[in-house]
């Protein structure tokens, strides 16, 4: 199946500065990430950024790059500027990895474009079970509430689903979700004419617009480990501990 992967790639971070240049055992975080997208089956793999910095760094361990404005404020309107600098047909599949997942096993890259393909939901995305209260009350782990058929009916930075009663807390309920999507090109550019909705700007998650908007978001269980994902400087040291 043909697809490609963008890899929204913004220097700026607020929790962990410079985070996609950090080193890993002699490799940016960044290298990593692009690595395991080379291995999926995309036809191509391409990193979108905004900063000179990690486009110089991409370059020099050979990755394909685009240069794109520096004032996005999500990786889903950064992808869209390469669309548009690339000319890709509105039928193409295109799967967002965030950069900052480094552990991201190439297989679910597979899976998402699969499910994409195989269902009438305009958007696919990937979740993992939650491993504990902790990670279940942590705002930097996003929760995801889907229904028997896959459909996403809420993400949320608050602990969802909320139990009521505590002697019914139970963690096979609670669902992580991870960041990457699968649409096809012609879905980000509609998602261009949105504005963002109240929703995206309170929990600042941009897949609650898609959301509001009466778009579907088919959501499944990851097939393979997607590791850490690097928000902050825990995350960093627990990623050089595992890949060590």
């Amino acid at each position: 199946m043909n697809f490609s992967v963008i890899i929204p790639a913004r220097y700026a971070s607020s929790r962990l500065p410079a985070k996609l240049l950090r080193d890993v055992h002699g490799k940016p975080l960044i290298q990593l990430t692009y690595e395991n997208a080379v291995n999926s089956g995309a036809n191509r793999v391409i990193i979108a950024t905004d900063d000179k910095r990690i486009e110089v760094v991409a370059n020099d361990f050979g990755a394909i790059t685009c240069m794109t404005d520096g004032h996005f404020t999500s990786g889903t309107l950064r992808i869209a500027q390469v669309l548009e600098k690339l000319d890709i047909n509105d039928d193409e599949i295109i799967v967002n990895v965030q950069g900052d997942e480094p552990m991201l096993d190439p297989s679910v890259i597979d899976q998402v474009v699969n499910n994409l393909a195989t269902n009438p939901m305009q958007i696919a995305t990937l979740c993992e079970q939650i491993k504990d209260k902790v990670q279940y009350f942590d705002p930097n782990c996003v929760k995801v509430v889907f229904n028997k058929i896959g459909k996403a009916l809420y993400f949320s930075r608050a602990a969802i689903p909320f139990f009521r009663e505590e002697k019914d807390f139970d963690l096979k309920f609670c669902y992580k979700h991870i960041g990457i999507y699968a649409y096809r090109a012609g879905v980000i550019k509609q998602y261009l004419t949105m504005n963002s909705s109240s929703y995206e700007k309170v929990e600042k998650l941009e897949q609650l617009t898609a959301l509001n908007e009466g778009f579907d978001i088919h959501v499944a269980p990851a097939c393979a480990s997607v590791g850490h994902g690097v928000d902050i400087q825990r995350d960093l040291d627990e990623v050089r501990k595992e890949l060590g």
